[in-house]
């Protein structure tokens, strides 16, 4: 019936039907601008510049779907998560919690 449909292999995110918006591209984009090189997923840097893109990404998505209860609670647990990797960093060097914060614009 589809299979003379090539659009249809493609996978679409059921969220934007765009595609995926977190691809390993991006990720290596992320990680390369804000750790140490594309591969440093595990610094605290890199992981607060994923968690804010995907942050940014949940919070669009919100704006159009306010009763998607269930990405409501993602987004809460995700900002939890930045939040206790950015107090972590402050204990730890606060040059570097400085730095992210306004790198990435977190303060106003």
């Amino acid at each position: 019936m589809h299979a003379d449909n090539k659009e249809l292999s493609i996978h679409k995110n059921h969220l934007n039907n765009i595609g995926m918006y977190l691809t390993k591209e991006i990720k290596e984009e992320i990680f390369a601008k804000h750790g140490k090189d594309k591969n440093d997923s595990g610094s605290a840097e890199g992981q607060i510049a994923l968690f804010t893109h995907r942050i940014t990404h949940l919070t669009e998505h919100l704006k159009k779907n306010r009763k998607d209860f269930n990405t409501e609670r993602s987004l809460v647990k995700l900002v939890g998560k930045r939040r206790d990797l950015l107090d972590y960093l402050k204990k730890k060097d606060i040059m570097r919690y400085r730095a992210i914060v306004k790198e990435l614009g977190l303060r106003k």
